[in-house]
C-alpha cells in the first residue's frame, strides 16, 4: 500500500468518526465511487477538483450538478464577497432578497412570486405544503423512475429508505410512472377531488416527447420543443391538462433542469407552465440557494398582508435569504443572460456524446458502452457480456477513467468544460475502454479493485 493510500485510508476513518454516512449528501457517499477514489476534494478550479495528495481530476459531478459555471468563478465570489461586506444576514428583509426575488421573477414567465431556502428539499416539501393549503386536498403524485425529491419522510418512506419514518407519514403520497399519463389518470379516478398536486422534473435522461416525434436527434440545433408539432402530445403538456381539470397543482421540479435545459428552465423549452415551480443547484453556482415560485394567488397562500386570510405557516428559515448566496444567484443569473451559457452546454454535451460514442465504436463496444439522454442531461450505460446493465461494470469503468485524471460519476457539464477537457476525456476514456474489453473477455473482478457501486436508495448497508 501506498503511502497516498495509507492517507487516504486515514482521512475516510475520520470521515465516518466525524460524519454519519462520511458526507453530508449520500450522493458523495463512499459507495457511490470506485475504492481508488480519493475520500475528499481540497479545492476546485473551473471544470477541475485536486484531492489532498494534489492530484488533479477533471471533473463531472460538479459539485453535485450544482457549479453550472466553473468551481471558484471570480465573476461570482465577488458578488457573495460584497454581500458579505453589507453584513451577510440582517434583522428585516434586504435589498438584495428583494432584488434576487425580483431577478428570479424577470427570468421565468410562471413565477409572480417566490421564497428562498437553502436545500432542495426544504422547497419542494414546501411546495408541497402550498398545494394542501391552496386546494384544500390531501395527496402528492410523484413519478417512480425519478429517484429523488426531498429528504423529508412524505417523499423518502416512498423510497427503500424507510426506517424511521412512520407509515402515515408517506400514506398521502401517490406514485405513478413517468410519460405513462395513464398511470396517473388512475390515481386521479381512485381518488377524486382529493389530490392537490403532481410534482415532476420536467426531464432527466426521459424525455416527455412522444415516441413519435424524431426532433430529439437535433437537439440543440433544432430548437426548444414548445415550437415542435409534436409539442401538444408530450407527456408534461398532458399532465397539465389532467391537473387542470381536476383542479390539482401542477408543480414542477426544475432542481437539475433549470438553468440547464433553458434560461426560463425546461418549462419553457417544453411549453409548459407551473402552478409551482422549485429550482437549486445551478442558481449561484455551487453557493446555497434554492426557491420555490409560482403565481401569486398560489403562493399568496404564505402571505402576511390579506385581513382576515387563515395562515399557512410557509417557509421560515434564518438564513433562507442570506446575502451573500443571492448575491452570488444574481451574478450568475446576469452571466447566463450575457453569455449563452446554456447554449455552450447543450453544444458541449452533443460533442461529449458523438466523441465518447466514437471511442466506443473503435473498441468494437458499441453494444457495451453507450451514450443516453439529451446532450444536456447525458448519461452512459455499461453493459456486461449478457448485455444487461451492470454497475460493476460502470465501477470499472468509473476507476479507469479516475485512473486517467477523469472524474465521471454521471455528467455534469459547466462553462468551463471546453475543447481541451473534451480531448482529456475522449483521451481517458480510449484507455478505460481497453481495460473494459478486457473485463467483459476475462471477468470484471480481476480488475475491478474493490467492491462494486451501490445503489443509494437501497434497504441495508
Amino acid at each position: 500500500m501506498s503511502n497516498t493510500d495509507t492517507d487516504f485510508e486515514a482521512l475516510r476513518a475520520r470521515l465516518h468518526r466525524a460524519i454519519p454516512g462520511g458526507a453530508h449528501t449520500y450522493s458523495r457517499g463512499d459507495d457511490q465511487f470506485p475504492a481508488i477514489a480519493p475520500p475528499l476534494f481540497v479545492r476546485g478550479k473551473g471544470a477541475y477538483a485536486w484531492d489532498s495528495a494534489g492530484q488533479r481530476y477533471l471533473d463531472y459531478g460538479m459539485a453535485l450538478r450544482a457549479v453550472t459555471l466553473g468551481y471558484a468563478d471570480a465573476r461570482v465570489n465577488a458578488a457573495a464577497a460584497a454581500e458579505m461586506e453589507n453584513g451577510v444576514n440582517l434583522t428585516r428583509a434586504t435589498m438584495t432578497e428583494l432584488l434576487a426575488a425580483e431577478a428570479l421573477i424577470d427570468l421565468v414567465p410562471s413565477v409572480e412570486m417566490v421564497k428562498f431556502g437553502k436545500n432542495g428539499s426544504n422547497v419542494t416539501t414546501a411546495a408541497v405544503k402550498i398545494a394542501r393549503a391552496y386546494t384544500g386536498r390531501r395527496y402528492i403524485c410523484v413519478p417512480r423512475q425519478q429517484p429523488f425529491f426531498s429528504f423529508d419522510d412524505w417523499f423518502i418512506g416512498t423510497t427503500a429508505l424507510k426506517r424511521g419514518i412512520p407509515a402515515e407519514q408517506t400514506a398521502s403520497t401517490l406514485v405513478f410512472d413517468y410519460n405513462d399519463i395513464g398511470s396517473l389518470k388512475a390515481l386521479f379516478d381512485a381518488h377524486p377531488g382529493e389530490i392537490a398536486a403532481v410534482m415532476l422534473e420536467p426531464a432527466t435522461t426521459m424525455i416527455p416527447c412522444p415516441p413519435a416525434c424524431t426532433r430529439p436527434a437535433g437537439w440543440p440545433s433544432t430548437g426548444t420543443c414548445a415550437g415542435c408539432d409534436c409539442n401538444a402530445q408530450n407527456f408534461l403538456q398532458q399532465v397539465q391538462t389532467l391537473c387542470r381539470k381536476d383542479g390539482a397543482l401542477f408543480i414542477l421540479d426544475e432542481m437539475i433542469t433549470g438553468f440547464r435545459w433553458h434560461l426560463q428552465g425546461a418549462q419553457t423549452f417544453f411549453g409548459v407552465q407551473p402552478d409551482i415551480t422549485t429550482f437549486g443547484k445551478g442558481m449561484a453556482n455551487g453557493f446555497s440557494v434554492a426557491a420555490v415560485g409560482g403565481r401569486r394567488e398560489v403562493m399568496e397562500v404564505g402571505a402576511i398582508n390579506r385581513p382576515g386570510m387563515e395562515r399557512t405557516f410557509l417557509l421560515s428559515t434564518t438564513h433562507g435569504a442570506e446575502m451573500t448566496g443571492l448575491g452570488a444567484f444574481i451574478a450568475t443569473a446576469q452571466i447566463y443572460r450575457d453569455e449563452d451559457v446554456v447554449g455552450h452546454l447543450w453544444r458541449y454535451g452533443a460533442s461529449l456524446r458523438d466523441g465518447m460514442t466514437q471511442v466506443a465504436a473503435r473498441h468494437g463496444l458499441s453494444a457495451h458502452f453507450q451514450m443516453d439522454g439529451p446532450p444536456v442531461s447525458l448519461n452512459y450505460l455499461t453493459r456486461d457480456t449478457g448485455g444487461q446493465v451492470s454497475l460493476s461494470m460502470r465501477t470499472l469503468l468509473s476507476q479507469e477513467l479516475l485512473k486517467r485524471g477523469v472524474m465521471m460519476p454521471w455528467v455534469a457539464i459547466s462553462q468551463s468544460h471546453g475543447p481541451a477537457e473534451l480531448q482529456l476525456t475522449l483521451e481517458a476514456l480510449d484507455g478505460a475502454l481497453g481495460v473494459y474489453a478486457q473485463a467483459l473477455d476475462g471477468g470484471v473482478e480481476k480488475f475491478l479493485q474493490g467492491p462494486a457501486i451501490r445503489p443509494v436508495f437501497r434497504s441495508h448497508n
